[in-house]
């Protein structure tokens, strides 16, 4: 089952979350750890790294987006109160809004930055700068908003992990179970 149905999530959905989330959060902690390391050179490798797996996670977000686009996402479980139908829609997006966001914003900063270094993913191709102009004032501003926004889009996370359990442990319902392995929802089906 690769696709969406109107009960479960879908393969294809499923390992683009969990990669996704894995990156995001693997990404956060090596941008904490590589502005604090003492080596210089060290210090670049992560940077370079963290570019890398940034350009990968940019790509993935958009494709995730487009596979949301066209599989409509499970019925939340009957379980589930109207204002929370109301604020989930909304939290999802604003994930997807950091998820894009964050990297983005972070190849605006290595576009505008004085020292001009090129970025390499993976050392497979020269990824392009965006067509925007080099300044100190830019770095600076952008340096602060990929950073803060990264921070939101953690938040963000950790709101939606605590959530995930809310569901799992505190009300019962399956909607943790079915974005770990639509197989382990053994609840009676409707006509899907």
């Amino acid at each position: 089952m690769l696709r969406n149905t109107k009960t479960r999530y879908g393969w294809t959905a499923i390992v683009l979350h969990w990669l996704i989330a894995a990156l995001f959060i693997g990404q956060f902690a090596l941008g904490l750890v590589m502005i604090r390391v003492a080596s210089q050179r060290t210090s670049f490798e992560l940077i370079q790294l963290h570019k890398s797996f940034g350009f990968l996670l940019l790509g993935l977000v958009l494709v995730r987006i487009g596979w949301r686009l066209g599989n409509k996402s499970p019925e939340l479980p009957d379980e589930v109160g109207p204002m929370e139908r109301r604020v989930a829609p909304s939290v999802h997006l604003a994930l997807y809004v950091t998820q894009l966001a964050v990297p983005l914003s972070g190849w605006v900063l290595v576009s505008v930055s004085v020292l001009e270094i090129p970025s390499m993913p993976f050392n497979l191709f020269l990824m392009p700068h965006l067509p925007i102009g080099v300044s100190e004032q830019a770095e600076n501003f952008w340096i602060f908003g990929h950073r803060w926004l990264a921070y939101a889009g953690i938040a963000l996370v950790v709101l939606h992990i605590l959530a995930a359990f809310r569901h799992h442990f505190w009300l019962r319902d399956v909607v943790l179970v079915r974005m770990i392995a639509p197989f382990l929802d053994r609840r009676p089906r409707r006509q899907e």
